[in-house]
């Protein structure tokens, strides 16, 4: 007896491949194709949402590109580092993962259970074995997804890993693609005691945008964030932007003052561009990120939130012309601003605050509102949440968060930097954030400031070769006595030269014990000094 024929079943296979395999895609713009296929697979599988992460250009973090149903990921600029949570573990494993409970626990993105999702299943989007990012889809009702509804799943995320490679492949994805990387820092800078975070989401309007912002150390220790926006939109405003950067990167190396880098840069684009304009908001940081020094050029005034206090514009910064359009005569000017432990800094371009419907001022007003002191990355997703939610943003945004932390292990530190001459400021950074933390008087920093650059200038010098090296330092204190030892892993060189040797006589003389071991793993410079008694008290 024949068996009988499951019509019902059949029917839903053959709609389901008839979902991706629809000859009428093949008309759509490549933009449009992604969004297309992501409402399809809500009514295929009586979803709610369907979300397409993708791969940014560090390898390291998964951002929301494209979404039905859960379009606000997007609009804030959603992030996911690989390996951490519900997505990262599928970009991981790259393989499908389901989970049956959506909490803090099981996903890192917030978004997903405030929007009362119960249950997830994600697969890998794959192109030649490369992965491109991943595809997960959500329910609000408990739900198990079988093995033949993950597989055409599979064949979803093909289809669209098929469309993702074609456009990344086509020569505009490409130039578009290498100017962005340009004009925004791929990875913020790792910096001992200052905690990091941005956002960039572009406006629902199609071209490039002249929107921008930059972290960077400078030669004496000191950390100089920015953030500018120039006037126009398009490959010419950014063309402009990218190169404003770099000429603000060069004017910072033989300056600190931000009026006076701010200054250099608008002498350069009156000289050399013609009909510009742009805001910058510049902060320069001191070694010891107890006082940060602003600038302000046409830019909107950064908000400023203390640990526990309500956040506030940053007002007595006075706002100078924009560059490209002062004259000669205009002063720019600097204001410092006591940084305490815990309080955080925020720069903001205008896309963030001005609504059309809406005066700027009511803007400014929700921006204080929402901004506490805390974690970065808190900061700005909470800011995003807070003033985009499920909007679209007319115009592009940009944020960068600063947040002053205490040291975690004050009696300990630890690190490690390249044998040439450029990381001595990157020591003596850390030496001036640590040791005021552990009880070292300003003289007491001071000389060890010496003594410890002396003892890595001479690994520097001595120890390595051309192709050079690492210089490890490591710093205890106990009982108001630090002990500090200097690692190289090189062949020691004897001294170039005549009247050399007095940095064995400076370290001498301002600690109260030097030893200088040569063994088969490199030369160990131990130094230990004895903290000064504080006068005052």
């Amino acid at each position: 007896m024949p068996r009988a024929v499951d019509t019902h079943h059949t029917e839903d296979r053959l709609r389901r491949f008839e979902a991706i395999a629809d000859t009428g895609l093949a008309h759509l713009r490549e933009e449009d194709v992604l969004k297309e296929l992501l409402g399809r697979v809500r009514d295929v599988l009586e979803a709610d949402t369907a979300t397409v992460l993708l791969l940014d250009n560090t390898g390291q973090q998964l951002v929301a590109a494209a979404s039905s149903g859960l379009e606000e990921e997007v609009r804030q600029g959603v992030r996911v580092r690989v390996g951490e949570g519900f997505a990262g573990r599928v970009a991981t494993e790259l393989k499908p993962y389901a989970i049956e409970d959506v909490n803090s626990e099981t996903v890192v993105n917030p978004l997903l259970w405030r929007k009362g999702l119960r249950g997830l299943v994600g697969v890998p989007l794959l192109a030649e074995g490369e992965l491109l990012g991943i595809l997960h889809v959500g329910t609000l009702r408990k739900r198990v997804f079988d093995d033949e509804e993950i597989h055409w799943l599979h064949l979803v995320a093909d289809r669209i890993a098929v469309s993702l490679r074609s456009q990344l492949t086509s020569s505009d994805r490409n130039a578009a693609t290498a100017l962005q990387r340009s004009l925004l820092p791929a990875q913020l800078p790792s910096i001992s005691g200052l905690d990091l975070a941005s956002r960039y989401v572009p406006g629902e309007r199609l071209g490039t945008s002249g929107d921008w912002y930059d972290v960077f150390t400078l030669p004496s220790g000191r950390v100089c964030m920015v953030i500018g926006d120039v006037v126009g939109r398009g490959l010419s405003a950014a063309m402009i932007m990218d190169r404003l950067r770099t000429i603000l990167r060069a004017s910072s190396l033989d300056r600190e003052d931000p009026s006076e880098i701010l200054t250099k840069l608008d002498r350069y684009a009156r000289h050399f561009e013609s009909d510009i304009m742009a805001t910058i908001a510049c902060g320069v940081w001191e070694p010891s990120l107890e006082r940060v020094h602003l600038s302000l050029a046409g830019h909107l005034t950064p908000v400023f939130a203390p640990a526990g206090e309500e956040s506030r514009l940053v007002t007595e910064v006075p706002v100078d012309a924009p560059i490209g359009v002062s004259s000669t005569t205009q002063k720019r000017h600097t204001v410092t601003v006591e940084v305490p432990y815990g309080a955080a800094l925020l720069f903001y371009t205008d896309g963030l605050v001005e609504r059309r419907d809406r005066p700027l001022d009511d803007g400014l007003r929700q921006l204080c509102e929402t901004v506490r002191a805390g974690p970065a990355e808190t900061l700005c997703a909470e800011v995003m949440s807070k003033l985009v939610g499920v909007n679209s943003p007319s115009d592009d945004i940009a944020i960068l968060a600063a947040h002053r932390q205490a040291p975690e292990t004050p009696s300990e530190l630890r690190f490690e930097v390249d044998a040439t001459p450029e990381s001595l400021a990157e020591v003596r950074s850390q030496l001036r954030r640590w040791l005021p933390n552990v009880g070292a008087s300003e003289d007491d920093t001071a000389d060890l400031l010496i003594a410890v650059g002396e003892a890595v200038a001479n690994s520097i010098e001595h120890a390595y070769g051309p192709h050079g090296g690492k210089v490890a330092l490591g710093l205890e204190v106990h009982d108001a006595e630090v002990e500090i030892t200097v690692s190289d892993t090189g062949t020691w060189r004897s001294p170039r030269g005549t009247h050399r040797g007095r940095g064995m006589q400076l370290m001498r003389q301002l600690c109260d014990e030097l030893t200088v071991e040569h063994d088969e793993t490199g030369t160990h410079v131990r130094l230990r000094k004895r903290f000064s008694e504080d006068e005052s008290a």
